[in-house]
C-alpha cells in the first residue's frame, strides 16, 4: 500500500508531510471510525472556492447565474468520479468487508467523495494555496468559454425557461415507481406539461437525476413537436 501511496502522490504532485492524512483521506466509513467524511466536507468547500476563483478569472464575460451553473457541474458526482478513476482511486480506498464485497470501490458517489476528502488533506497539509493548485491541475483539461457555460445548463432550468418564454405553466414531476434494492434505487420519473397535453418519463439514480432525464426528454418532445 506505501508504494500504491507513493504513486497517488506523484499523480496529485503533493508529497504529504503527514502520511495520515492521506491514508484518512481514502478511508470509508465502513471500514473504520478514522474516516473520510470530515475531510470531504472540508475538501469541498476548497474545492468550490477554487473552481469559483477558476471561472471567475477566465469568463469575464458570463453572469453569475450561469457562473454558479458551470460550477455545479463541475463539481458534481459524475466529473468526480472521472478524476478519481483518473487518479487510480478504487484500488486504493479502504472499505469494511460487506461495503467491499457489494461493490464499493467501483461505487461513483464514494470515489467522487474521496476526490473531495484528497483536496481536503491537502489544505489541512499544506495550506489552500496547494489545495487550489492541485484542483487546478486537476481541472486543467476543461477548456472554459461563454459556450461551455452555456452548455452547462441543466436539463430542468432549460425547460422552465422554454415553458416561461411560451407564458405556459412550470411542469410538473412525479415519482412514478422505484427500482432496486434500497441502496441501488432508480428513480422513474414523469414530466408532465399540461397545456401541451405531454407526458414524458426519465430514470435516474436519485429524485433530482430522474426529474432532470425527464426534463431532457420533455425537451426533445417539444423541439421535435416544433419542427
Amino acid at each position: 500500500m506505501a508504494d500504491a501511496h507513493a504513486v497517488l502522490q506523484e499523480r496529485l504532485q503533493h508529497r504529504f508531510q503527514d502520511p495520515r492524512l492521506l491514508a484518512r483521506a481514502l478511508t470509508h466509513r465502513s471500514f473504520s471510525a478514522d474516516h473520510n467524511e470530515r475531510l470531504e466536507f472540508l475538501g469541498d468547500s476548497v474545492l468550490s472556492l477554487a473552481v469559483s476563483t477558476l471561472l471567475y478569472e477566465q469568463l469575464g464575460s458570463v453572469p453569475e447565474g450561469d457562473l454558479s451553473k458551470l460550477r455545479a457541474s463541475m463539481v458534481k458526482q459524475e466529473p468526480l468520479h472521472q478524476l478519481a478513476l483518473g487518479l487510480g482511486l478504487p484500488g486504493l480506498i479502504r472499505l469494511g468487508e460487506g461495503e467491499a464485497r457489494s461493490g464499493g470501490q467501483k461505487r461513483p458517489s464514494i470515489l467522487a467523495d474521496a476526490v473531495e476528502a484528497l483536496i481536503g488533506a491537502v489544505y489541512l497539509d499544506a495550506g489552500y494555496a496547494s489545495a487550489e493548485k492541485l484542483v487546478r491541475r486537476l481541472f486543467g483539461d476543461v477548456t472554459l468559454t461563454p459556450a461551455v457555460a452555456a452548455a452547462a445548463k441543466d436539463s430542468k432550468t432549460e425547460l422552465q425557461e422554454v415553458l416561461q418564454a411560451r407564458k405556459m405553466r412550470l411542469p410538473v414531476y412525479r415519482v412514478v415507481g422505484t427500482l432496486g434494492a434500497q441502496h441501488k434505487q432508480t428513480f422513474d420519473v414523469e414530466c408532465e406539461v399540461g397545456e401541451l397535453g405531454l407526458v414524458e418519463r426519465g430514470i435516474g439514480a436519485s429524485r433530482r437525476a430522474g426529474e432532470q432525464a425527464a426534463a431532457a426528454a420533455m425537451l426533445l418532445a417539444l423541439k421535435a413537436k416544433s419542427k
